[in-house]
């Protein structure tokens, strides 16, 4: 059974221009390879830093997640790198495995910049092995009252390994995929990122994603459909492996597989309210070069004059993960809120957002004495409540909760919820 988390705050935002102008936003995927657990190379977040501070992506989407820690380690990485408007989606582990020991720790999840952004849905389309997650998101645009916009985003990552038994159980996640796209309309806006792990584009799982005969046909944007499995003819489009060295954790062997993609819904190439912007896909690393082939990505054989990615860019690329990012670029012509526009009442703040036992809010209108915060879990249920005092500064006890996402709100008035995370 399909499971629904419904997003259940709504920020209202005001706009008062009719003016129309073409936006164009950064989207890019990246298997993050087991962040955080895995740790043979020391200080990896760091080398995120720096990739997210060259590209800028607008919309992050990642897999390979292993837990909370890690989710609000990469948000606040975001925050820091491209700007503090950045928030996540709910973390909600994995669970397509429960009935068979609940193992599988790599999950998925959405990063956004929150003045372009409104998260309004967020779904679990289970499979046999891992959830693929789909967010209905909004642009926060000048005319959304009247025309809004809207991108159902989903993220997946299919069987690994080679061979029959493997190809088909790709197949099998992807037709659970499709039954859930049979129930949207046909011509809603579908981005999917993803570590396909498919060796071929004839692989049974490839092939039902671009069928036409669906009732979402997806479009490969970078044109590359072939046999891309150890084909140098591809490696524009190689993702993986981006190490030859062995000890670092993933995949070794060298550059020479296409797994990682962002496919688009075939309205999207020309015809949508969001369209891809030609040839602005890229696998971000990745100079193109047949001498990279079989090598890993910092090495010299990677880069040549007038090469877009640099040698500190690659071993950054080299250092964090056994994949490269792939990224794209999309473009609407409403026009996004102003900063100025996007106006939100900030009642409250929160001292720290990771909490142990003691949540600490900070009270920054007067007004708010004798009313209540009140605590919703990622699925929108009232867990707790805290009753306000005239401090400045307030203390609750929050050592009950279990682990995980929590919003706050207050019980009267228009402040934003605000996130925090309990993590004993």
């Amino acid at each position: 059974m399909k499971k629904k988390i419904i997003g259940f705050f709504t920020i209202i935002l005001f706009a008062y221009s009719n003016v129309s102008a073409q936006e164009t936003f950064k989207v890019m995927f990246y298997n993050l390879l087991n962040y955080p657990l895995e740790d043979a190379v020391s200080n990896r977040i760091n080398d995120l830093e720096y990739i997210l501070n060259d590209y800028q992506p607008d919309l992050f989407l990642v897999c390979e997640l292993n837990n909370i820690t890690g989710a609000t380690n990469v948000l606040n990485t975001a925050k820091s790198a491209i700007n503090s408007n950045f928030e996540m989606a709910s973390y909600v582990s994995n669970s397509s495995d429960d009935n068979y020991g609940d193992q599988n720790d790599l999950q998925n999840l959405l990063y956004y910049d929150s003045t372009k952004f409104s998260v309004e849905e967020e779904i679990i389309v289970p499979t046999y092995l891992r959830d693929f997650n789909v967010y209905r998101v909004q642009l926060n645009s000048v005319n959304q009252d009247t025309n809004p916009i809207e991108i159902y985003i989903i993220i997946g990552h299919l069987k690994a390994s080679s061979g029959t038994s493997n190809a088909q159980k790709r197949y099998e996640m992807i037709l659970d995929l499709e039954s859930y796209l049979d129930t949207l309309p046909t011509d809603t806006n579908v981005l999917l990122g993803g570590d396909l792990n498919v060796y071929t584009s004839s692989e049974a799982a490839f092939q039902s994603l671009i069928n036409a005969s669906n009732n979402i046909t997806f479009a490969d944007p970078a044109n590359r459909i072939g046999s891309w499995h150890n084909n140098s003819s591809y490696v524009d489009v190689f993702t993986q492996s981006t190490r030859t060295q062995t000890g670092m954790g993933g995949s070794t062997g060298g550059f020479d597989d296409r797994f990682d993609f962002i496919l688009t819904s075939e309205n999207m190439i020309n015809t949508a309210n969001i369209t891809y912007v030609p040839n602005s896909y890229k696998v971000y690393g990745n100079n193109g070069l047949a001498s990279c082939w079989n090598k890993s990505i910092n090495s010299n054989d990677c880069e040549t004059t007038g090469s877009q990615f640099s040698y500190t860019l690659r071993n950054a690329l080299h250092n964090f993960s056994d994949h490269l990012p792939v990224t794209l670029s999309l473009e609407t012509d409403e026009s996004f809120l102003s900063i100025d526009d996007f106006k939100t009442v900030t009642a409250f703040s929160l001292e720290q957002t990771l909490i142990n036992d003691t949540l600490i809010v900070n009270m920054n209108e007067s007004n708010n004495i004798n009313q209540q915060l009140i605590a919703y879990n990622a699925l929108g249920q009232s867990v707790k409540t805290f009753n306000l005092n005239s401090d400045t500064k307030q203390f609750f006890n929050v050592s009950e909760l279990q682990n995980g996402l929590y919003y706050l709100v207050l019980s009267h008035g228009n402040s934003n919820p605000l996130k925090f995370i309990v993590s004993n």
